[in-house]
């Protein structure tokens, strides 16, 4: 008698693929989000504001190269690019421990690999978000996402506590050769997907600037994609002043080790793993829109337990406060991914998700880069201050706009939003139930 759950999309192969690659490169990612600034930290003695910096190289690329992505990723198939964005990834991470054994390892190579890393993880994200509604049905984008989900969320469990197993046992550069192979791992789960996925119809007359704008005017002319932005956006840039300069402040201040730290990180994916089994409930329940405020009313405030941390016994209250993170953190990607990839257009997905990644992910190396200033010139823990209350604020734009009384998931995309009033929504029976 087979133990394994066997309903829904753990019977679809093609997913479970997608799954799998994604499972392999998130605890693999956990691992260098540690080890890396650790490597800068423990290894090339940087200072608060190098480590800041690198912070801003690692997500910098989602400012310049976020918007034609999009554009791209509509126009060509997103398999091929989700396998050449892993390759480019291990390639890169490969050659730290390899600079590191000839003791040629230096902050330039890191700014470079984070960079380089950065530009494929944009690729990554926008083709896997506009690949997964052409992998499975629309009816089963929730129980799709949620599962990957508990893959973030699982990674976040083992990844921490691994990698400060490994850097304390092979060093931090070590740690980042772990993570090379796991994205060799996830390129071979991704090549083994079956399912043919048919070309974008190409465009009558194909113009790069006209497909940004449109990517654009859909995301800041929508009653929700713009609220919805705007609070993501608000946490990444409070929320990056205050995580850019913690693994200095609890190496230097709070005198943890890299397996306290990563013992400390843990519970994010506990909680993570919490809210990806029961968002769905919490949902239907509440409805789409109070779940997205409630768990931005959560994750926000929760960023409180970085300074409030006291320096002789610090790992209480972090547990707590990376559990909440967590838990906030899961339930709102889960149910705002879904609703993304439900309401829009085919045609337009990636498009919407390049130009949100956009605004949102570049929001943080602008916290990065202010972080790091903050650190030099007020000092460590009142950063992180600057950076958890202003983190406590992200739920504002929904809370003032339409999506407070968002309460059904949609079942059909919209028709066609560039016939609609800027700002309008669709006049489909989806649309009309949102309201409902």
């Amino acid at each position: 008698m087979r133990w394994w759950p066997q309903g829904g999309l753990w019977r679809h192969a093609d997913f479970l693929r997608l799954w799998s690659a994604e499972t392999v490169s998130q605890v693999g990612t956990q691992i260098s989000q540690l080890a890396l600034p650790l490597a800068a930290i423990l290894v090339l003695d940087a200072s608060a504001f190098e480590v800041a910096l690198l912070g801003t190289m690692q997500f910098l690329p989602f400012v310049v190269f976020a918007l034609p992505a999009g554009v791209w990723v509509d126009r060509l198939r997103r398999r091929p690019i989700l396998v050449a964005s892993d390759v480019l990834r291990g390639l890169l991470l490969a050659s730290v421990p390899l600079a590191h054994a000839v003791d040629a390892l230096t902050m330039w190579q890191l700014y470079a690999v984070v960079f380089g890393v950065g530009v494929g993880t944009v690729f990554f994200d926008v083709s896997y978000q506009s690949y997964l509604p052409s992998l499975v049905s629309r009816e089963q984008l929730v129980e799709g996402n949620s599962k990957l989900e508990i893959s973030r969320s699982g990674a976040f469990v083992a990844g921490p506590a691994l990698a400060g197993v490994l850097v304390g046992a092979m060093t931090a550069p070590g740690a980042i050769l772990v993570d090379a192979l796991s994205f060799g791992a996830s390129a071979a789960f991704l090549f083994r997907i079956r399912a043919v996925e048919e070309a974008p119809a190409p465009a009558a007359h194909p113009s790069l600037v006209r497909e940004l704008r449109d990517g654009l005017r859909y995301l800041l002319g929508h009653r929700y994609w713009r609220p919805f932005a705007a609070s993501i956006a608000t946490s990444n840039f409070f929320g990056q002043i205050a995580f850019v300069v913690f693994l200095v402040y609890a190496v230097r201040v709070l005198d943890l080790s890299p397996q306290l730290i990563g013992l400390a990180l843990v519970p994010v994916g506990v909680g993570g793993l919490a809210a990806a089994v029961l968002v769905g409930r919490i949902t239907a329940r509440l409805g789409v829109g109070p779940t997205l405020i409630g768990a931005a009313l959560v994750f926000g405030p929760a960023t409180l337990a970085l300074p409030l941390a006291p320096v002789g016994f610090p790992l209480p209250v972090l547990i707590a406060g990376f559990a909440l993170l967590g838990f906030g953190g899961i339930a709102f990607n889960v149910t705002g991914i879904s609703l993304v990839q439900t309401l829009t257009p085919e045609r337009l997905l990636g498009r919407l998700n390049a130009t949100r990644r956009f605004l949102v992910w570049g929001a943080i190396p602008l916290g990065s880069l202010v972080g790091g200033v903050l650190a030099t010139t007020i000092g460590l823990r009142p950063t992180l201050f600057v950076g958890a209350i202003g983190s406590c604020l992200c739920f504002v734009p929904m809370l003032l706009s339409p999506v407070r009384s968002l309460r059904e998931m949609p079942t059909e995309p919209e028709t066609d939003p560039f016939h609609l009033p800027l700002g309008a929504a669709a006049a489909t029976p989806a649309a009309a139930r949102l309201d409902a």
